[in-house]
């Protein structure tokens, strides 16, 4: 091969840039050159969709206030970036891929980084695919931009029906009741199922006290249409007016351009790279069409997180220019909140479920706790609800939990901290954590709820 070595990143978003930049930052350190052309699809890059609820809120004042780098940034720094550009098919032994408009571009190296589209039901789609006026999904900027102008159209006093009820769901239900809106949160099963019951029930709680109707085992089976704009939704054993609709039930890999490659994908379309990001000669893949490997039970999981993009894009771009980062896997560890309408609860989770635990073979130990996020004397003071989970064999911190106020959620890193260790739930209860007053009690109410637990093993 004569001239640079030519990468093709297929995604312009964290994963993809990501990697593109660290492996012009690899190659150069290493005196080596690379050619990197990166094609998207949509009209942005690298910008943070977990910002857009905040966004709909208010909170956050602009779309580019989210976007981390611009196109014109990722230009300047060497990287030949087409936006508008969809890729529709590869072929891995020729290493060339075919774009909507029939272009066929050649590479070296390919790296997949297309991220995970939102999940939209048929019923909340026109015969031609679109959507209905006032009905959508939370994904990317331009979702984010029109979710701004319909909040704007209808005004305050409207009814935003929210259908899911997991972390997207949460936070929008936040947004339509910041802009005063009357809000419905649909979920077929639980809210933030994701927790254990005894924890989500502390969050179906707090959502009605917001003055969200919350409406569980709700299978949504058909809008109420005036013309193409909506007007309701039924789901089986009721229906609720509505002036939107938001539609926040997941999402899946974007993957179908590599049907028919030859490349081993999940029945859902998801890619399982190695640590390195590879996934087999000359492919490489990161971010949301990935699954991720759970190191506690070394278990293949979907969690489409920045976070783990982020990471995994830096050993893919060092390891593909010639470097040895390897991205070592994850914890499951997640946070988000919910706080409107006077209720303000922090929410978060690391490790495995009870579910899980048992499907290991393992012997799970479970507890809540409850305490205070500080002294109880300080005006600072307020409810947390602590999970903890171990294994009753080995005294492994399996599992941890947190439902409440401000200053209870990023308690979940220290759990997940142990956890990345491989740590029992005897290090939780005994290791260094700080006190004082406005931030803790003496006893760390996370140390109180893992020794109570420890007691039962």
């Amino acid at each position: 091969m004569t001239g640079p070595r030519r990468v093709l990143v297929v995604g312009a978003d964290a994963a993809g840039m990501g990697a593109a930049h660290q492996a012009l930052r690899t190659a150069a350190r290493r005196g080596e050159e690379l050619a990197v052309t990166a094609l998207d699809a949509g009209s942005h890059t690298s910008y943070s969709a977990c910002g857009i609820p905040y966004w709909m809120a208010g909170d956050v004042g602009s779309g580019d206030d989210l976007v981390a780098r611009t196109a014109e940034e990722h230009r300047k720094a060497g990287i030949d970036l087409r936006l508008h550009t969809e890729v529709v098919a590869a072929d891995l032994a020729a290493r060339t891929v075919t774009t909507a408009a029939g272009d066929v571009l050649e590479y070296d190296d390919l790296v997949v980084a297309t991220g995970a589209p939102a999940v939209v039901p048929d019923w909340a789609l026109r015969p031609d695919g679109t959507s209905y006026d006032g009905v959508g999904v939370v994904k990317t900027l331009d979702d984010g931009a029109a979710w701004v102008r319909s909040f704007a159209r209808v005004g305050p006093g409207a009814h935003v029906v929210v259908v899911g009820a997991g972390y997207v769901g949460v936070e929008v239900a936040e947004a339509a009741l910041d802009q005063g809106f009357a809000v419905t949160v649909l979920t077929r099963t639980r809210g933030m199922g994701m927790l254990e019951d005894e924890m989500s029930e502390r969050v179906n709680s707090g959502l009605v006290d917001a003055g969200v109707e919350l409406v569980l085992g709700a299978e949504v089976t058909g809008l109420e249409l005036d013309g193409d704009r909506v007007t309701g939704v039924r789901w089986a054993g009721g229906s609720r007016e509505a002036d939107l609709v938001v539609v926040a039930i997941g999402v899946r890999p974007a993957t179908d351009f590599l049907a028919g490659s030859g490349l081993e994908m999940t029945d859902e379309g998801a890619l399982r790279p190695d640590p390195h990001g590879r996934v087999a000669d000359h492919v490489w893949a990161a971010g949301d069409c990935c699954e991720v490997r759970r190191r506690i039970d070394d278990q293949w999981v979907f969690r489409p997180l920045g976070t783990h993009a982020a990471k995994h894009a830096r050993a893919l771009g060092d390891s593909l220019a010639g470097g040895d980062l390897s991205f070592g896997g994850m914890v499951d560890t997640s946070i988000t909140r919910f706080s409107a309408g006077g209720v303000h609860l922090e929410i978060a989770r690391t490790g495995l479920s009870r579910s899980d635990a048992e499907t290991a073979g393992l012997d799970p130990v479970a507890l809540v706790t409850d305490g205070t996020t500080a002294a109880g004397y300080m005006p600072e003071a307020e409810p947390i609800a602590i999970w903890v989970m171990a294994d009753r064999a080995t005294r492994r911190l399996l599992g941890v939990q947190v439902v409440g106020g401000h200053g209870a959620g990023k308690r979940i890193d220290t759990a997940a901290a142990v956890l990345w260790a491989g740590g029992s739930v005897d290090d939780l209860a005994w290791m260094d954590l700080s006190y004082a007053p406005p931030f803790a009690t003496t006893w760390e109410v996370l140390q109180i709820a893992a020794r109570r637990v420890a007691e039962r093993l």
